[in-house]
């Protein structure tokens, strides 16, 4: 008994952890703080990012606030598999531009042992849930939901407002596209 205790105790245990948001809440931030630390301890990381977010550099996740770590940029979900292998901790920024094969993928990182960092905006610039980020919040063991401050009110944030008159769902931007609101604002500005 203490032997197949034992063995199963020496298994690796993934897990799926969410970190989701507004624009400007701090979530690349946090998965870059949530990588470094991993690395710090000495684990095979590798960070995905898809290929069509080249806003700040081509091959590093960027935050807003000017830190990086190198990233991998992939044109689809099914590309993080076939790269992930002898990894322990996969991070994955802007999820919500991911096709939705990226909950799949996920599940079997997890399902292997592999601990799954990712980020991405729960909503989109209609306030709609946006992309595969429902279906990763659903099976995520953890959920971090962080808040921009509202930059019409001062409160927390929850919304993405677009500030153009462009009507395609992925837009890249940052300040100059979008402004974090609170509900009351986002509901004001929609009308």
């Amino acid at each position: 008994m203490f032997l197949e205790n034992t063995i199963h105790s020496n298994k690796r245990k993934g897990s799926i952890e969410i970190i989701c948001g507004s624009m400007f809440s701090g979530k690349t931030e946090e998965l870059i703080r949530r990588m470094k630390r991993a690395q710090f301890a000495k684990q095979k990381v590798e960070i995905f990012k898809p290929a069509i977010d080249n806003r700040y550099d081509e091959v590093k996740v960027v935050s807003h606030e000017g830190n990086s770590i190198h990233s991998t940029p992939v044109p689809s979900s099914s590309n993080i598999l076939l790269l992930a292998d002898d990894i322990q901790v996969v991070g994955i920024d802007e999820a919500q531009f991911f096709d939705s094969g990226l909950t799949d993928v996920c599940n079997q990182l997890a399902n292997s042992g592999v601990r799954v960092i990712v980020a991405g905006l729960d909503m989109d610039y209609l306030g709609k849930p946006f992309g595969p980020m429902p279906s990763l919040l659903a099976i995520a063991e953890y959920v971090t939901k962080v808040h921009a401050i509202c930059m019409r009110c001062g409160n927390l944030a929850n919304h993405s407002h677009r500030m153009t008159d462009e009507s395609s769902l992925v837009l890249l931007g940052e300040t100059n596209n979008y402004e974090p609101l609170c509900r009351d604002c986002f509901t004001e500005a929609r009308k």
